[in-house]
Parts: C-alpha cells; structure tokens; sequence
C-alpha cells in the first residue's frame, strides 16, 4: 500500500492537515513534497498559511490542485472581539485577492451560496453568513433604482439540504446559475478538521470549489468551474471533529503530562505544592512527550504507537460500535454566531469596493 492509499483513514477538509499528514507518513520528504508549495504569513496579529497544489500534489495529499488559504482566526474562541475584527479585515483582503487572480471584474455578478442545514447548529455556517450578506441584484434590476459606484450585483441562496428538500443540493445550484447567470460563485460550508485545536477558528478560502455535504463526509456532486462554467470560490470553516481524532488528542495529552511531570518531579519548587495540585500549569507542547521507553511505561504498547497506527487501532475499536462520532464542543451557539460574523464582513468587504470589513455590519440585513 502506497503512502497515498493510506493516508486519509482521518476525515478532514483541510489542505493545511491532509499537507501535515503526508509529513507525517513521508517523514523523509517532509521539506519537499512534490507539487505542493507552502508558504506562511503573519498579517494583524493573524497567522496564515498558503498552500498551491498543481496536478502531481493533488495525487500526493489527496486535495484538488488550486490555491488554499488558511487564516487562524483564534478570536472566535477566545471571545476576543478585536481579533475577530482583525480575521475580518484579513479575510476580505485575502479574498479580494483571489478574485483578482481569476480576472473576475468588479462590476460582475456574484452568487454567495449558504451550504448546509440551518436546523442543525454545527451545520448552519452557511445559511447563517448568508443572512448577513449584502444583497444587491434586485436594485440593479429596478428600473428606476440608481446603485452607487462601489457596488456590484450580488445574490444569495441557502438551498438547503437533501434531507430537507428531497433534492440534491448540486441540482438546486446548477438550476439557478442556469437562469440566473452568474459570474462567479462563493459557497460558504461546515467542513470537518483532524484537530481538536482547529475547530471554529480556522478558515479556509480555496479557488478549486466545494462538495456540498464534505463537513460530515457526505461527498456529493461538486460545485466547481468544471462543473458550474464560471469560477467557484469556497469558503469553509472546521466546526466538527470525529471521535477518532478527539480519543487519539487525549492520548497525546495523557503522555505529554505525564512526560512534563517526570520531567519536573525533582524540582524544588514542586516540594513546597500540596499533593495533586499544580499551579501556573503552562500549555501543554510537543517538548513534553516523553521518550519511547517513558512512553511504553505508561501505555504500554499504546504509547509506543505511530500517529497513523494510533488513529488506524481507534477507528478499529470505535467504528464497529458506532463510536466513530462526529463531535461539536458545547459552545457551539456562539462560535457559529461569532464566525458566520466575520464571514459575512468578510464577503461583504471582498465583493463590494464602498465596504471595509470594520463598516460591513452597517450592511447586513
């Protein structure tokens, strides 16, 4: 078995992660994958990374060849309001780039696409950053309605799922770019993440299109310029991980405290703490981890396992009980309220010239 056949046994949607675990399972090539450039950025206190895949990365990592960019907007779950701003700002810009690079003009029709159901929270990113989107077509069709410099048409759809409407999604998009004509297309949906730290505050912007439904590995129709005729801009954000990831996180965890209380059982300052207490405990980092001997005394053959066989042995034990869950953390109202905010300030800012992601919320409806 290849190292391509083996290597997406985890879900995730994310270029960034199917890049790390080519790494992970090619650990001699890991400062060239062939095909893949990679490149980060820090702009206003937001980390981005870039990712170009041409024909041949695509057959490495699994991901559709095209350009993937990935903002950690950390604000979300902190709560941090001047953060989320800042994701917004960055966001926009990013996009706006995009859209620069595929020639699209700034009078043309865009169609933002609000993917996913609305009845379920970790699935309703897309319809609720639609809500938030400026809508402008219908001024531009009025016949005595004049539309100031600085904005371009733009319309909005959140047709659902298939669960709901008993029609495939891809259907209700490829019938209503058939009679509406757009220019380009923006589809805004849940995906699914490999790491418990990515979840809802990640973005990813791509130019290579959308599988409505990825989110929860319900793989249909893609949305795409192949498919659609004219540029098709996804934009997604992690907001569940399965139950695979989330056990094989804790492991890592289990060792990496264990590895930093051996480390530091002999020094003084631990003497002076009441038993089972810790204070000014630091994160948790890849320093911890104890070595393989450390490691085998305190799992036993778990602790000694690869990243790969770890994951692989889980979702082995989980999958035929019906374990393999996907999980959402319980703060999941909020996160969706706060990053369907910056997505829609994003869109908002990307699409039309008169609007700065920090005046977008003047504009929502």
């Amino acid at each position: 078995m290849t190292v391509e056949d083996e290597l997406f046994n985890v879900r995730t949607d994310l270029a960034v992660e199917s890049r790390d675990m080519y790494v992970e399972k090619d650990k001699e090539n890991k400062q060239d994958i062939k095909g893949v450039t990679v490149r980060d950025k820090q702009e206003r206190d937001i980390a981005l990374t870039y990712i170009d895949i041409n024909a041949e990365g695509e057959k490495r990592i699994g991901k559709k060849e095209g350009s993937y960019i990935t903002l950690y907007a950390d604000g979300v779950k902190k709560q941090d309001t001047q953060k989320q701003q800042n994701a917004a700002n960055v966001f926009a810009s990013e996009l706006k780039e995009l859209l620069k690079k595929h020639h699209v003009p700034a009078d043309s029709t865009g169609l933002v696409v609000g993917l996913g159901n609305w009845n379920i929270t970790p699935d309703a990113l897309g319809p609720m950053s639609v809500e938030k989107v400026l809508v402008t077509n219908h001024l531009f069709e009025l016949e005595h309605e004049t539309v100031s410099d600085g904005y371009r048409p733009v319309a909005a759809v959140t047709p659902g799922v298939m669960g709901v409407t008993g029609i495939e999604t891809s259907n209700i998009i490829f019938g209503i770019a058939e009679k509406f004509k757009p220019d380009f297309v923006i589809a805004v949906d849940a995906l699914a993440s490999r790491s418990v730290d990515r979840v809802n505050e990640t973005i990813q912007i791509s130019d290579t299109g959308i599988h409505p439904g990825s989110g929860v590995d319900n793989k249909r129709k893609e949305l795409s310029q192949e498919t659609l005729g004219v540029p098709v801009f996804a934009v997604g954000v992690p907001t569940v991980v399965d139950a695979v990831t989330i056990t094989s996180d804790t492991i890592d965890l289990i060792l990496k405290h264990l590895g930093r209380e051996w480390r530091d059982k002999d020094r003084p300052a631990n003497s002076l703490t009441p038993a089972g207490l810790t204070f000014g405990h630091k994160e948790l980092t890849d320093d911890d981890l104890p070595d393989d001997e450390k490691r085998k005394r305190f799992l036993g053959i778990v602790g000694t396992l690869s990243e790969q066989d770890k994951k692989s042995l889980i979702e082995e034990v989980l999958t035929p009980a019906g374990y393999n869950l996907m999980v959402t953390p319980k703060e999941v109202d909020g996160f969706m309220r706060d990053m369907a905010d910056v997505i829609a300030k994003g869109l908002n800012a990307a699409m039309h010239s008169s609007i700065t992601a920090d005046n977008a919320a003047d504009y929502s409806r």
